[in-house]
């Protein structure tokens, strides 16, 4: 199964006019680079606000709060696993997802608004 060109590129972050420059102005950072460094796009005019965050938490509660449920019937884990295990497991999945969501979510209004972008 081959995923379609825009999610590998807001996987790797990169730019959603040339695929080519990077969106972020480095690895680790959530912060855009004002402009696309190989075809010059303005991403100063991007905006994509707290949709990533929010999609997120929901992504993170419908996953993570049946799961923590089906280990406390399964299992019986101690409280103190649950507050060790579930809150780390839901910042390495935070760490891991945000940049790609936020990369998605601006080349989806790259791709739809385009008027907003000109």
């Amino acid at each position: 199964m081959t995923l379609p060109p825009h999610f590998k590129t807001a996987w790797n972050c990169k730019c959603p006019k040339c695929n080519v420059g990077d969106l972020y102005a480095n690895r680790y950072s959530i912060t855009l680079r004002p402009a696309c460094a190989a075809c010059g796009l303005d991403l100063s005019k991007s905006d994509s606000a707290d949709g990533p965050a929010v999609f997120l938490i929901f992504l993170l509660g419908f996953l993570i709060v049946p799961a923590a449920v089906i280990v406390d019937f399964k299992y019986t884990w101690p409280f103190w696993a649950h507050a060790l295990v579930w809150p780390l497991l839901m910042l390495f999945i935070t760490a891991l997802l945000l940049r790609p969501l936020k990369a998605y979510v601006i080349g989806l209004q790259y791709r739809h608004r385009a008027t907003d972008w000109e």
